[in-house]
This record gives C-alpha cells, structure tokens and sequence, in this order.
C-alpha cells in the first residue's frame, strides 16, 4: 500500500501554500501548551518545497513554539486545574505528567533544555514549570536553546540533502511511514500491557 508517499505527495504540496508560514506558526504555538503534533513534521517539508527559507523558517518555528511554551508555564502556574488537568487526562499522560515533573523539581531548567530537543512531548515540561513557579527567565532561555537547537537541527539536515534528501525520502517514504506505525505500536503495548 502506497498510502504514505501519496500523503508525503500532499505535504509536500501544503508546504509550498503562501499560507504555509502562519500555519507553522501556529502548529508551534499549540504543540508547546496543548497540541500532540508536532511542528517538525510541517518544518521539514516546507524547508524541502523552500530551501532557500530553512533558516527563517527554523527561527519561525522556534520563536512561536517558545511562545506556545510561555503559554503553557502560564497554565501551569494559573490554570492547571481548569485547563492543564483535563487536557492530561484527556491524553491519558497522568503517568509522564508525573515523571516529568519528579524530573523537573530535580533537574530544573536542564530538563526544560533537553526536553525542548528530544521528542518528549514539550508541553509536560511547560506546564510542569509554571506550575513548579520556576523563574520565568530561565524557562524561556532554555527553551529557547533546546527548541532553537532541534528545529534548526532539522532544517539543516534537510537543506543539507536537498533533492538527494527528498528524492530518497520520497522513495522510501510508505517504508519509513509503516516502520514508524509499527515502532509507535510497539512503544504503546509496551507502555499500556
């Protein structure tokens, strides 16, 4: 089944809208507070459509998702009953809610640091901040570094391929796309069983 190279077709196509930028910016803003999704897999393909634009939009990304994360340390430290509590239990995240934050009071803003590099849902780590009242400084500094490290990381791996990158990626993209299927499968039977 060719059900990924056709949607990696279609991706491919978004990215290049004139529109594309603002809906970056806001795939980031809501991924670093409440979204699931994210920005790396709209960042890609527009740098792919747009080489020449991988670095603004590498700081676009960064920008809106520290933004986002702003907002996400805001509804932890003001509104975690009414927003942040539903929203972690609608995502079933009551567990890595609580490891993140054991991680945090003891780790402090270098868990903010790594968090915003590795894929580890970003929006735990903010809201585990604002409700810990960490210094809000310090958050946005790491955040900064950790966001702004990952996104231009994937920009430049990206630029640095160019039509070799996307050629190869388009060839292989229903392998990658059911090896990543099966890989998240596995990582959930193994969390939940």
């Amino acid at each position: 089944m060719r059900i990924f190279s056709h949607l990696y077709q279609l991706v491919l196509k978004w990215a290049a809208h004139p529109r594309a930028p603002r809906y970056l910016a806001a795939l980031s803003f809501a991924e670093s507070s409440f979204f699931p999704i994210p920005p790396d897999v709209m960042l890609a393909p527009m740098v792919l459509a747009q080489r020449h634009r991988a670095w603004s939009l590498a700081t676009l990304t960064t920008v809106w998702s520290v933004l986002g994360g702003v907002a996400g340390y805001l509804i932890g430290m003001f509104l975690f009953n009414v927003v942040a509590q539903p929203l972690i239990h609608f995502y079933e995240a009551e567990a890595a809610f609580e490891a993140a934050r054991a991680q945090f009071q003891a780790h402090g803003v270098w868990i903010v640091f790594l968090a915003g590099f590795t894929p580890i849902p970003y929006k735990l780590f903010t809201i585990s901040a604002g409700l810990a009242s960490m210094s809000l400084l310090p958050f946005v500094a790491a955040s900064l570094v950790g966001r702004g490290a990952r996104f231009f990381l994937v920009a430049g791996l990206i630029y640095a391929g160019g039509e070799r990158f996307e050629k190869q990626l388009h060839r292989y993209a229903d392998t990658i796309g059911w090896a990543v299927l099966a890989l998240s499968a596995v990582v959930v039977v193994w969390i939940y069983v």
